[in-house]
């Protein structure tokens, strides 16, 4: 039903990044998942996922409130999410909670994809293209530095989670810089659609672009060398469209403020030797009109 590699969690288990996170002030964590029926055929049976800072690098932190603090996004067995801190020493008594509205009802057997955006204490969380939470100073300054991500108690399917740092200021880029080049659009190989983990990334450009309305941009698409040369032009076009049109149809960006263009693989930034180098020659640029 749905294609890919999923990891299945059902009732009362727990799966936790293994290796502690060494994250910095600005990063994305993304994810797909799915609320199957519970073991026992009745229903949903909702999911957690925290992110937190671990006491234990190398076990499991119990409790309700695990650890030296952190993040959690609740889902319960009919659908409705709730989200909540805990913070230890004298950041206690800024604990947060409240609840999603209830039109982001998560449902059985419906994938979603979650975003999370994390700028230092503040916390931002969407489901596919809605901001559902939005706490400023969800981590204040010295109380956590998250570590830790897990999922536990539910019953669902978990797929394609990325860890990336955050998306540059492009206000500083894209606005006073006038070009802003970017590794966070994703496609298949040889395909031109844009993937859902784009979401963070193509999010952060609207933003600016409806911040600065007076802003035209052109959207640049490049390539590696794998493949011809005249094919890896038509991709590169082809991919810079495919971006215009999310920005237009997702996020409302008017098409008159936007251009495209593909250079294929004619303006590479490293060698095209590696499999590294060829990840770096693969990018979209925005350039300021």
């Amino acid at each position: 039903m749905f294609p890919g590699n999923w990891m299945k969690l059902n009732s009362e288990c727990c799966v936790w990044t293994d290796k502690l996170l060494n994250l910095p002030d600005n990063y994305t964590i993304e994810f797909d998942i799915v609320p199957i029926e519970r073991e026992t055929g009745k229903g949903m049976y909702g999911w957690m996922m925290r992110l937190m800072q671990s006491r234990n690098a190398t076990s499991w932190d119990a409790g309700t409130a695990p650890g030296k603090g952190g993040f959690c996004l609740t889902t319960y067995y009919y659908g409705k999410l709730s989200y909540n801190t805990w913070l230890y020493g004298e950041c206690e008594k800024q604990n947060l909670s409240g609840f999603v509205e209830e039109q982001f009802q998560q449902k059985l057997n419906k994938k979603v994809h979650i975003a999370m955006w994390i700028q230092k204490s503040r916390i931002r969380v969407y489901q596919g293209q809605d901001k559902i939470v939005d706490l400023p100073r969800a981590f204040p300054a010295g109380c956590v530095q998250p570590d830790r991500l897990r999922f536990e108690y539910g019953a669902i399917l978990i797929s394609n989670v990325r860890i990336a740092v955050g998306a540059p200021d492009t206000r500083s880029k894209l606005i006073t810089e006038g070009k802003l080049v970017t590794y966070g659009i994703y496609f298949d190989v040889n395909k031109d659609v844009v993937k859902a983990e784009s979401f963070g990334t193509m999010k952060s450009i609207a933003d600016v672009l409806k911040e600065n309305p007076d802003v035209r941009v052109k959207i640049i698409g490049h390539t590696d060398s794998d493949g011809d040369n005249a094919k890896n032009l038509d991709l590169s076009q082809r991919r810079a469209k495919s971006v215009m049109n999310e920005l237009v149809k997702v996020f409302g960006i008017d098409a008159s403020r936007l251009e495209t263009d593909g250079m294929g693989e004619t303006k590479p930034v490293a060698p095209n030797d590696t499999p590294v180098n060829k990840a770096l020659n693969r990018r979209v640029e925005f350039v300021k009109l």
